[in-house]
């Protein structure tokens, strides 16, 4: 985090994911430590090659911007993934109430009595996807996690769309199921409903029979082969 009077910078270098002939993103966020407002402007060494959104911004008493730095889609790396490009932000004091619209170059012009804080932040390469370590039980084994846990922290503006990515993913996942689960428990109801009255049936063709000491019927067998169709698919269910 920087150490500036008016705004607190984080984080203090850029860090942006590396991928040929694709864009990439990370978020800076800007704190106003004071109780006046605050106008910044950001500036860079290559504009052709990043966008900046906002660029410049008013930051009031107490409140957070965040800036949000898109690297255009790259068709080459650079050597040793090593990049040279810088960011500049300036901050000023200005009067209150004021909004973005009332921002010009000219309040960052540096003038006698007039304070401008300049903060530089350099550009790092990433491996767009890093690979999986190898955890150790070995000292240096807890030394590199420990490293991969800080540098996690760091990084932490890069995944909120991915865990909500999967946070989605997840709920629809967990509503199939219980669609499914409801389906199933309704239908195997209806099966045990079916069951129950075809054993009522079943006994009171078999008081009948006792009663008349007469051979089975057709309907007693039909009876009795459906019953047996239905526990098998009961069973199944199950």
């Amino acid at each position: 985090m920087s150490a500036g009077d008016f705004l607190h910078i984080q984080p203090t270098e850029l860090k942006l994911p590396f991928e040929l002939k694709k864009q990439s993103s990370c978020l800076m966020q800007l704190s106003n430590k004071t109780d006046q407002y605050v106008a910044f402007k950001v500036k860079t060494t290559n504009p052709k090659k990043y966008c900046v959104r906002p660029n410049a911004a008013i930051v009031p008493p107490g409140s957070t911007c965040v800036v949000t730095v898109t690297m255009q889609a790259q068709n080459e790396a650079p050597p040793a993934m090593l990049c040279k490009d810088k960011f500049l932000i300036q901050s000023v004091i200005v009067e209150h109430g004021a909004m973005a619209k009332d921002i010009t170059p000219e309040m960052f012009n540096k003038v006698p009595g007039k304070v401008v804080e300049e903060f530089k932040l350099r550009v790092v390469y990433i491996p767009a996807n890093p690979p999986s370590p190898v955890p150790e039980e070995s000292e240096e084994g807890s030394s590199q996690k420990s490293s991969m846990l800080e540098n996690g922290a760091q990084n932490l503006p890069l995944f909120d769309s991915v865990s909500e990515s999967h946070e989605e993913s997840s709920k629809e996942k967990s509503s199939e199921a219980l669609t499914l689960i409801s389906k199933l428990t309704e239908e195997k109801i209806s099966a045990v409903q079916q069951n129950q009255k075809l054993q009522q049936e079943l006994e009171f063709l078999r008081k009948e029979r006792s009663k008349h000491h007469g051979g089975f019927s057709v309907t007693f067998v039909v009876l009795v082969g459906l019953l047996g169709v239905l526990v098998g698919y009961i069973m199944k269910k199950k």
